[in-house]
């Protein structure tokens, strides 16, 4: 069972899972039923916040979830309905249902902050970064799964811990996420930015929505428990963003971009908080050495290739029939 399966990493997962012979079959269960078909996998209406999960759960060997809200950013108790409250209504009919294993989604966003120099396994805190909601919520989460596996010992739980995700037909939703209805994503596709502003700070990590649903599928399949940390090389500084997007690195300070960032959040005109960018520029950086080891997971494709596929998607549109990735 795949909760969030019509999102960016839901329809890798479910795709992923599909093609494994291991499993007999996969269930997808979102909010709104899609169009999308693909062999081997039947569809399941639900939502996470109400609806009975105890009998959609009943008989599944391994919950996978995925659900998750972005938005609304100017309305947190609603985030915080689907994300908390909904992640905790699913650990608790996984526990009632039986099922041997749960896969969550969690992410580098639960990380406390650090610097830009050592990277971090996966013992570094998960206390989040409290101004920023997505990254309360994510350390929230991680919170709620230490309770479920001190309580629910005979209950195999593995934590996945991403950085960014991109692919092409995931594009119209990281619009609406990031950059809103108004930003020209055609355009910056094709044609590309003449800067990118190399802010303090700005190093992170991606990898290719594909790449990371290969990880969740051997956490599903495997003997793995615990938290695993996914990431492609190269870091992403930007020189990088510069090479994919065809700017060039700008070095501007911090303060002057935060300010213009907070502006457009509060005039409605882009989605993300500011804070995003605040913890951006702060977050650590991961070390992949555990799931190389313990799952046999690495990357296929490079942090370039997945920046490469997002900027394709923006410039040609790759839809997949599912309402979160339909623009």
């Amino acid at each position: 069972m795949v909760t969030g399966a019509t999102g960016n990493v839901g329809t890798s997962v479910v795709a992923e899972l599909a093609r494994r012979p291991e499993v007999d079959e996969v269930v997808g269960l979102a909010r709104r039923r899609p169009d999308w078909h693909i062999d081997g996998v039947a569809w399941r209406n639900a939502d996470v916040r109400h609806d009975d999960l105890v009998d959609v759960f009943t008989g599944v060997d391994a919950v996978v979830h995925l659900g998750w809200a972005f938005q609304p950013s100017h309305r947190p108790d609603v985030t915080w309905g689907v994300n908390v409250h909904g992640t905790t209504r699913v650990l608790d009919a996984a526990a009632q249902a039986r099922v041997s294993a749960v896969v969550v989604a969690s992410s580098v966003g639960a990380y406390s902050t650090g610097n830009k120099t050592d990277l971090v396994d996966e013992s570094w805190p998960t206390h989040g970064w409290s101004p920023a909601a997505y990254c309360r919520e994510k350390a929230y989460v991680e919170r709620l799964l230490d309770g479920f596996e001190q309580a629910r010992p005979e209950i195999r739980v593995v934590r996945m811990r991403p950085a960014f995700m991109f692919k092409a037909p995931s594009s119209p939703e990281q619009k609406r996420i990031f950059g809103g209805r108004m930003l020209p994503t055609r355009l910056l596709g094709r044609v590309g930015v003449p800067l990118v502003p190399a802010l303090p700070g700005l190093v992170f990590q991606v990898l290719h929505t594909d790449d990371a649903a290969r990880a969740f599928a051997q956490g599903v399949l495997g003997d793995a428990r615990g938290p695993f940390n996914l990431a492609a090389d190269p870091l992403v500084d930007a020189s990088v963003l510069g090479e994919v997007f065809g700017g060039r690195p700008l070095p501007v300070p911090a303060r002057p971009v935060r300010e213009l960032a907070a502006a457009a959040w509060h005039a409605r005109i882009v989605p993300a908080p500011p804070q995003l960018l605040d913890y951006l520029l702060q977050m650590p950086l991961m070390s992949c050495e555990r799931a190389n080891h313990e799952l046999g997971w690495r990357p296929e494709r490079t942090s370039v290739e997945a920046l490469s596929a997002l900027r394709e998607g923006l410039a040609h549109p790759q839809e997949l029939d599912t309402p979160p990735l339909a623009s």
